[in-house]
């Protein structure tokens, strides 16, 4: 997710320090949930082996499906972050979110007859 590691002596407010008995050992700053975003994005960029815009239009709602479960669209401009790293508006983004959702409540009734 990108976090850093500093010196206990440089931690800020919200810093997470890590302690040992007692012993202060190291802090660990973590990054800006828009920053961690852009990590996800390059992970399964890595993990495609191709630019994501390059993707077929179901392995981007794939991708999408990762992202939601992962909160990338709880992030302030996170669907146009998303949009623009796989190539498509932000209206087929809203698009397989909502196709998601629907595919979601149609299994629940399914398995409840």
């Amino acid at each position: 997710m990108g976090g850093e590691m500093v010196a206990p002596e440089l931690a800020r407010g919200d810093d997470v320090v890590l302690a040992w008995e007692g012993e202060e050992l190291m802090a660990v700053r973590l990054p800006h949930l828009s920053d961690s975003l852009d990590h996800i994005l390059v992970e399964l960029e890595r993990r495609h082996g191709t630019p994501l815009s390059e993707l077929d239009r179901k392995t981007k709602q794939s991708v999408v499906r990762i992202l939601e479960a992962r909160g990338a669209f709880s992030v302030r401009h996170g669907v146009e972050t998303v949009a623009g790293a796989l190539g498509v508006s932000r209206f087929t983004v809203y698009n397989y979110l909502n196709r998601e959702t629907a595919l979601s409540r149609e299994n629940a009734a399914k398995s409840g007859e």
